[in-house]
């Protein structure tokens, strides 16, 4: 197939009396296909159709089975369509589907978009969203993997709204979440909304779950749980995941470390979510304004006690990171895991190996401080093994050091040099040739040959 620009170059170059033959080999296409464009026999940017169409016999069977079900992938429906002997590739059936129009309009799902939706009326103090949001490339130092989670929960009234930052999505961090961004939104609302998220509730039914009945009765809220496929009863805090994920994950550098990520987006949330302005009965006012009004309870003096636990690895200084901080555990630990487990509201942690065993417990610095945090015993310790490994005999080599060969290294040496020495006498004796045979031959020998 010739496109229109290949087309006009064959007409100009015809026109000033090339041949076809030569015109053929400039552009590299074959004397039919040449002859057939300059004769208007093929259009341009126009493939040639075949005689006989192959996917015309597996028409109507492609076009039955996107009726009855509009969302069938076309890799399955490939899959069906080859045991039925279609030997074309998948991405020739997806060209056809295309330009065929074969796929419907399902009109079960037109009509989510399409219907009328009521206005959800949100008075002020009444309800709080809740919503897991996935961050992916999330930075390699963080040791979280290739995603990253932020919880956020948004004021359904005032669209004010907070983040937490989490390695995964486990109830610990669910509880951990909902309090640090409780306090931070300046208090509990009377309700909660969530999804059916496994932490929360149970899908199938929507039911709570024992361990989070829990948690709602130590905050005092009741919990709603949004029906099956019915987004637009949290649209608010969906909102507010597409702007941290758009507006403030995009913008963050790899070099940033947890902490750090988590104070940027306090920070976004503070100096530019809070000052979005908001249509109320009084006229115009910023978030925060319209925030600071609604009647919010207090929350509790101290968390729900759920413990959050992470494997840590520690450093060649018997150090674990936590929060921003530095904790000591004991030398022997350099460079291995550990679990780090952290009560809510405790105000310490507690370090334990692979094996469970707890090794060390410290109390919390506040969080993103840089403090280090050593145990006496643990500092003695590495002081110890650190001054026995520097004058031990097993020091590091420089690299210009003077090393001569020792005891052993000498012996080897005279072993092998008595070896050689014995076996060359032998080979010297062996290649001493008898000159009285060769004087034989010459007596005897009485004319040239």
């Amino acid at each position: 197939m010739l496109t229109r620009e290949d087309d006009v170059e064959v007409h100009a170059l015809h026109k000033r009396g090339w041949s076809i033959s030569a015109i053929a080999r400039h552009t590299g296409r074959d004397r039919k296909t040449i002859r057939a464009y300059l004769k208007g026999d093929r259009v341009p940017g126009q493939r040639k159709k075949p005689e006989v169409d192959p996917f015309e016999p597996y028409l109507a069977y492609v076009t039955a089975r996107l009726i009855e079900d509009p969302h069938l992938w076309a890799r399955t429906l490939c899959d069906e369509l080859e045991d039925l002997g279609f030997d074309q590739s998948y991405q020739t059936l997806t060209r056809q589907i295309r330009l065929r129009g074969l796929r419907p309009k399902c009109q079960a799902c037109a009509q989510v978009t399409e219907r009328a939706n009521a206005v959800i009326e949100h008075p002020p103090g009444e309800e709080t969203q809740w919503d897991w949001v996935e961050l992916p490339n999330a930075p390699a130092e963080w040791g979280w993997g290739p995603t990253a989670f932020l919880l956020v929960g948004t004021l359904s009234h005032s669209g004010r709204w907070r983040g937490y930052l989490a390695p995964d999505m486990t109830r610990p961090h669910v509880i951990a979440g909902i309090d640090r961004i409780t306090r931070r939104l300046g208090g509990v609302t009377k309700s909660w909304r969530f999804d059916r998220m496994a932490t929360v509730c149970h899908p199938a039914s929507g039911r709570l779950t024992t361990e989070f009945a829990g948690v709602a009765k130590h905050y005092g809220v009741s919990v709603d749980v949004c029906p099956p496929r019915r987004g637009n009863r949290k649209g608010i805090v969906e909102k507010s995941n597409h702007t941290a994920a758009q507006r403030w994950w995009r913008t963050v550098p790899d070099e940033i470390t947890p902490e750090q990520a988590q104070t940027s987006c306090d920070t976004f949330c503070r100096t530019r979510s809070d000052v979005r302005m908001r249509r109320t009965k009084d006229g115009r006012s910023n978030v925060a304004t319209v925030a600071k009004r609604e009647p919010l309870s207090a929350p509790p003096a101290a968390p729900y006690p759920a413990t959050v636990t992470e494997v840590r690895k520690v450093s060649r200084q018997a150090l674990v990171a936590w929060r921003g901080n530095q904790y000591s555990v004991p030398p022997e630990l350099a460079m291995s895991e550990v679990t780090v487990a952290e009560r809510l509201g405790g105000g310490y942690i507690d370090i334990a190996t692979a094996s469970g065993i707890v090794i060390a417990r410290h109390r919390l610095a506040a969080p993103g401080t840089g403090a280090q945090v050593r145990d006496h015993g643990h500092v003695v310790a590495l002081d110890t093994l650190a001054q026995a490994s520097a004058s031990s005999s097993r020091r590091p080599h420089r690299r210009k050091e003077r090393i001569p060969p020792g005891d052993t290294a000498r012996e080897a040496a005279d072993a092998l040099r008595h070896n050689s020495t014995d076996s060359s006498t032998t080979d010297a004796a062996a290649s001493v040739i008898d000159m009285s045979v060769y004087e034989r031959a010459a007596q005897n020998r009485t004319h040239l040959p």
